[in-house]
């Protein structure tokens, strides 16, 4: 673990932002030389803080108009069974993001579909035979609201 100063922070806050940021105008923000700024952000990702850039699509404007979250029960337990379903589950371009939760369910992942009639049609067809699902369980997406990180 790195030991963060308030500089650190607010240079953290501020590339969750927008990671675009050029190392110039960071540092303008937050009064320091451009120099000064790339070798924060360098010794930050290089003590993996940063995971990476990423692109933050908005599903809505690709077309994408329901948001399913679906709890997986898998019905066997063994290490095995967890490989195969974390490798099928993979190849299926609806399901966003795949995390493996302690509680009710062993996954719980995130399903984009165009409609409610295309979501069931990715149910079906590719969740539902998923080696070793047992018990689903789905909540529609309402709406969803952005609130900051634990340096927010």
């Amino acid at each position: 673990m790195i030991d963060l100063d308030e500089t650190d922070r607010a240079l953290v806050r501020a590339l969750a932002e927008d990671a675009t940021a050029s190392a110039g105008a960071l540092g303008r923000a937050l009064g320091l030389s451009q120099p000064a700024c790339w070798r924060r952000i360098k010794r930050l990702r290089e003590a993996g803080v940063f995971r990476g850039a990423q692109v933050e699509l908005d599903v809505q404007a690709l077309g994408f108009g329901v948001t399913v979250f679906l709890g997986v029960k898998l019905a066997a337990k063994g290490r095995a069974g967890v490989e195969d379903f974390e490798r099928a589950v993979q190849a299926i371009p609806e399901v966003q993001t795949v995390e493996h939760v302690l509680g009710a369910y062993d996954y719980r992942l995130r399903v984009v579909a165009r409609d409610i009639s295309d979501f069931e049609r990715v149910l079906r067809r590719r969740v539902m035979t998923l080696p070793g699902v047992g018990n689903l369980d789905a909540n529609v997406l309402l709406s969803e609201e952005r609130r900051p990180g634990p340096l927010g």
